[in-house]
Formats: C-alpha cells, structure tokens, sequence
C-alpha cells in the first residue's frame, strides 16, 4: 500500500460506544482537506475496520473511541494488521483516553492520539505531515471532488 495520489482514511467507530459525532466532524474536516474518507459506522469490530482498510487500500485508521476500551480496541486493530501484513497503515485516533493511557499506546504502535477539544485543523494537519511526505505526486484534480463514503449527513 502506501500513499500514492489522494490520502484515503479510514475513519471507524469501534466497539459498543455509540456516539459518534466527533467521529462525523474529523471524517467532514479530512474530506474538506481534500482526503478521501471512508466512515464505517457504529459499532464495528476491529475485524471489520482492518478489513475495511485494507479492502480500501487505505492510508491510515483513524478510531474514535469513548467507551473506555481504547487500550484493548488499539491493540487489536495493530495486531491485525500486522498479522495481515499491512502494517504500513497508520493507525491514529482520539477520545477520552486518560494523559496516562496515551505514553504506552504510542510504543504499541499507535502514531498520534487526539483527546477531546483537539482543533480539527491539527487533526488534518498531523495527518498531511505524516501520510503526505509518503505521497507520490498527483494527477489532475478529480472533479467530482473529494468524496466521504458512508457518512450520513447528520450531526
């Protein structure tokens, strides 16, 4: 995989937490810079989103998670992927996870972690800097735009 032309993100909502709102406002924020978003929907089990990824040759994985679960739901969304061997996509994500939590899920292979009140700016600017310095030049612009999959429009 790799970026190559258009940043794909795959934006997922894992486990039994059913709020998703922030989940809609990063996907909107990614899409309005000019990525290409797929949104899962609630309720996905990290088998879901990693096949997802995959299937959609995805740059990177960005969870959503408030349930609490955020330390056991990383974990296997990174064992997945490595066990698929598509440990090149870069898993990110954001919620309530407590100051303490974030230090041992970045050594587990998470690369960033947004908490509550994050600027979506720098959510779409941490995710240009990392994925775009992989990227390969683009053709010419689609005119259709950029374009989220999967996302309702409400919020």
């Amino acid at each position: 995989m790799g970026v190559s032309g258009q940043i794909r993100v795959v934006v997922a909502k894992p486990g039994l937490d059913g709020h998703d709102r922030g989940a809609k406002v990063i996907a909107r924020a990614l899409r309005d810079a000019g990525m290409e978003v797929i949104y899962t929907g609630l309720h996905q089990t990290p088998e879901q989103i990693v096949d997802t990824a995959i299937q959609e040759d995805a740059d990177a994985i960005g969870l959503s998670i408030l349930s609490g679960a955020h330390n056991t739901l990383f974990a296997r969304v990174l064992e997945l992927l490595r066990e698929k061997e598509a440990e090149d996509i870069t898993v990110f994500g954001g919620g309530i996870i407590p100051e303490a939590d974030i230090p041992p899920l970045k050594a587990a292979g998470v690369a960033e972690i947004f908490t509550p009140g994050a600027p979506t700016t720098d959510v779409v600017a941490w995710v240009r800097a990392t994925l775009a310095a992989r990227a390969e030049p683009e053709g010419p612009a689609d005119p259709s735009g950029p374009t989220v999959t999967g996302l309702t429009t409400e919020v």
